[in-house]
């Protein structure tokens, strides 16, 4: 319908370009004839241009497409003929649908055609079974079929269960290269009240166990209070049951048999390194090989022994540098190493690179591989004939440069262990490692000169050396070397007054015992003005159930035979039961001078290896684990004395 006000054109009139023209003329006008031929001749020039230049997928396309089809093979479009029950063919129809949508000339829809043709096929076969079947024989089939898959699935998972228990059964076998050595039990003393307590300790250690038995079976360490793992160590939150490994040594040296089964049952089956952790390879020396190898040489077992090479080998990577001073830590996974950023810009400790060796040397003696010791002796080597300023070893040196980071000078953290174990080669190596005993000779030379001082009061302790002056401080770590220096006394030039110096320390550290209200002694105590063998500042108070007082007073007992130690020794497990014992093992404390003392909630690995461990043999009988046959290494692990122990294989 034509607009309001508009007017209705003639019949005759038509419009060409907006111009009314009347309907007889027959003829177009010039000027519509050349617009004509232009549309033409530019609808020409697109056509070849199309032509010319898009590209040419008619022979992909057919490739694709023939590839596809070759690919699926005669049953793409016509699947193969099967047959009904009664032998008769089957008809067979391909959707319709997939033809009209074009999918068959999709190879993306390739896949669906196939399970579209699939289905059908199923289908098709069960209608015409269920022609001839029942509808209940057709439900009993198809419950035949699960049934089947089922029992296939579960014969499968018996024959994986069978498989597994039978290597864990191999596994749990014993065999062993020799039946243990001299003094690796024993030692109960004839003295019934000594017994008392000696067992007293022993259900100390049944206690601490069972603890962690129960809360942290399998982690690193756990919280005796709150009675869980503790995934907060050294070791990080990787489940490598460094307790277990630890006590296992403690376990069998005081007899309790099941305990120690379990314990090597665990690591025989479930104890792997092939995990991306990053390690200390101090902690990771000291605590696991040093574990093993312990528990190799007092049984004999070959399994601990190749544990022990096994996690050595995955610490090599760390000894990768110009001097062969190792980093710090090392990923198990990778082998990538480090330092540790704090450790004076990156330099390596001297306590950590020096406390490698008795384990590396007996490890390459039981294994006939040198690369163990050569390791450690390249690092001696490079020890003995570096510079050292004013005599001193300083705690930090660099690995790459062999340049050492700073002058600061400790008998306590950061140095201690490495003068232990120069003593201890020479010790192990039945006094034949003269070079050994030089350098430690030399070294405590210069200690002895200047970090050793008597306080006001008389008490003998070792001072700390940095940068020239001395800091009148001594660790709980450093009063080891109460035990240390009497040890030492064999061979020295003088063996009453190494002896003597021994007894003073052990006295101090005692000393720094008694003057606090738990009777157990802080971390670091000063001798500052009118302080003696007290801890002045707060993050020195704390106590961690760590054993190098008790370790002192062991060595000193075993050398004198004076029965304070052993009385001191009492002392202490006194303090550890009113103050530590907790419903799931011990655990340390925050504050040793406050009553009731704050808890940290931690039973720490060590305190199975070394604290309980020492107390245990300071009231046994010399014949259990006797010096002239067996020497610590410094996580307290007996290690075999080559010549006089055949655990040594030498």
């Amino acid at each position: 319908m034509a607009a309001k006000g508009s007017t209705t054109l003639p019949l005759y009139q038509r419009y060409v370009n907006g111009v009314p023209v009347p309907q007889g003329r027959k003829t177009l006008r010039l000027r519509e004839k050349y617009i004509i031929l232009l549309v033409f001749m530019t609808f020409t020039i697109v056509c070849l241009c199309a032509f010319m230049f898009l590209p040419n997928m008619q022979d992909k396309v057919s490739y694709d497409i023939r590839k596809k089809i070759d690919e699926a093979g005669g049953d793409l479009f016509i699947p193969r003929q099967r047959n009904a029950p009664d032998g008769s063919p089957l008809e067979m129809h391909i959707d319709d649908d997939l033809h009209k949508s074009g999918r068959l000339s999709n190879s993306n829809n390739n896949d669906l055609l196939k399970n579209k043709i699939e289905t059908w096929q199923k289908e098709k076969v069960m209608s015409e079974i269920s022609k001839i079947l029942k509808p209940e024989d057709v439900k009993a089939i198809k419950e035949g079929l699960v049934s089947d898959k089922q029992l296939f699935l579960e014969q499968k998972k018996e024959e994986e269960r069978k498989r597994k228990a039978q290597l864990d059964e191999e596994a749990k076998k014993v065999k062993k290269d020799h039946e243990g050595h001299p003094g690796a039990r024993g030692g109960e003393p004839t003295d019934p009240q000594i017994k008392a307590k000696r067992d007293k300790v022993k259900e100390m250690m049944s206690h601490a166990w069972h603890g962690y038995e129960k809360y942290g079976w399998g982690a690193n360490e756990h919280r005796p209070i709150s009675l869980k793992s503790h995934s907060g160590s050294i070791f990080g939150a990787g489940e490598l049951g460094a307790t277990i490994v630890d006590a296992i040594d403690t376990l069998y040296i005081m007899e309790l048999d099941e305990e120690f089964k379990k314990a090597r049952d665990w690591v025989a089956l479930n104890l792997n390194f092939d995990m991306p952790a990053d390690l200390s390879v101090f902690e990771t020396n000291i605590r696991f090989v040093g574990g093993f190898l312990s528990a190799y040489a007092l049984t004999g077992d070959q399994m601990f022994k190749q544990k022990a090479k096994i996690i050595t080998d995955k610490l090599l990577p760390a000894f990768n540098t110009p001097t062969g001073i190792p980093y710090a830590v090392v990923n198990l996974k990778t082998g990538s190493s480090r330092n540790y950023g704090w450790a004076s810009g990156g330099c390596s400790i001297l306590s950590e690179l020096g406390s490698l060796h008795l384990e590396f040397d007996y490890l390459s003696a039981i294994t006939n591989d040198n690369t163990y010791k050569d390791k450690v002796l390249k690092i001696r080597d490079f020890m003995k004939n570096i510079e050292k300023p004013e005599g001193f070893y300083p705690n930090y040196i660099h690995p790459v440069s062999g340049k050492w980071c700073q002058v600061h000078v400790s008998m306590g953290a950061l140095g201690d262990s490495f003068y232990e174990y120069l003593l201890k080669e020479w010790l192990i190596s039945n006094k034949e490692d003269a070079q050994a005993r030089q350098m430690y000779d030399d070294a405590m030379k210069t200690v002895y000169e200047k970090l050793l001082v008597k306080s006001k009061s008389g008490l003998t302790y070792f001072a700390e050396y940095k940068s020239g002056r001395l800091e009148h401080k001594m660790d709980h770590l450093a009063c080891f070397t109460a035990g240390m220096v009497a040890l030492g006394a064999e061979g020295s030039d003088n063996k009453e007054k190494y002896v003597s110096i021994g007894a003073d320390l052990a006295n101090t550290c005692h000393e720094s015992y008694i003057r606090t209200a738990t009777g157990l002694g802080p971390e670091s105590f000063r001798f500052e003005g009118e302080t003696e063998a007290k801890a002045i500042r707060q993050n020195e108070k704390y106590y961690i159930l760590r054993p190098e007082v008790v370790e002192g007073w062991f060595y000193m007992w075993r050398l004198t035979k004076d029965i304070k130690y052993r009385d001191w020794a009492w002392e202490m497990v006194q303090a550890l039961e009113k103050f530590c014992r907790a419903e799931g093992g011990f655990t340390g404390i925050k504050d040793v001078y406050q009553v009731p003392p704050q808890l940290d909630d931690v039973q720490q690995s060590f305190f199975l290896a070394e604290t309980l461990k020492y107390l245990y043999l300071i009231f046994s009988e010399d014949s259990l684990l006797p010096l002239d046959k067996w020497v610590f290494n410094t996580e307290a692990h007996p290690l075999p004395v080559k010549g006089v122990n055949p655990a040594s294989a030498q």
